[in-house]
């Protein structure tokens, strides 16, 4: 069941490049950069993602990055998930993450699976939306 909201990102791509056409099957490594919130925090945030074509025209995607605040407080993920493209040229996303954090501020986030909806546009921003899996 999809439970509480745990954030939301805005930010902006920084980085693409192939990585294999392998089998007509392009892999596409994607690098992201914004801001957060996460749990009520104000995080800074990177990812790196890589994403397969597949032969229906979605795209798996696996990838993983870093939240931070300022304070130093660090949140690592990793996770995966399904893209469809848009009509207008980006990418909608659905999938899910898994943290892992030594913070007590975020220690609550090791224990939990978070379910994304993230959004790329052909213009290279980027947005998302957090909720935690019950």
């Amino acid at each position: 069941m999809l439970g509480d909201e745990l954030g939301t990102i805005t930010g902006e791509m920084t980085g693409m490049r192939v990585l294999s056409t392998d089998g007509g099957h392009a892999v596409v490594e994607t690098s992201f950069r914004g801001t957060s919130t996460l749990l009520g925090a104000d995080m800074k945030d990177m990812g790196t993602y890589e994403s397969v074509s597949r032969p229906d025209g979605t795209l798996f995607g696996e990838g993983h990055g870093v939240s931070m605040t300022r304070a130093g407080d660090t949140v690592t993920w990793h996770g995966s998930g399904v893209g469809r493209f848009t009509e207008s040229g980006g990418v909608s996303w659905r999938g899910a993450l898994f943290y892992e954090t030594a913070s007590t501020e975020f220690t609550r986030l090791n224990g939990i699976a978070a379910l994304f909806e993230f959004e790329t546009e052909e213009s290279g921003k980027v947005s998302g939306t957090l909720y935690e899996w019950k």
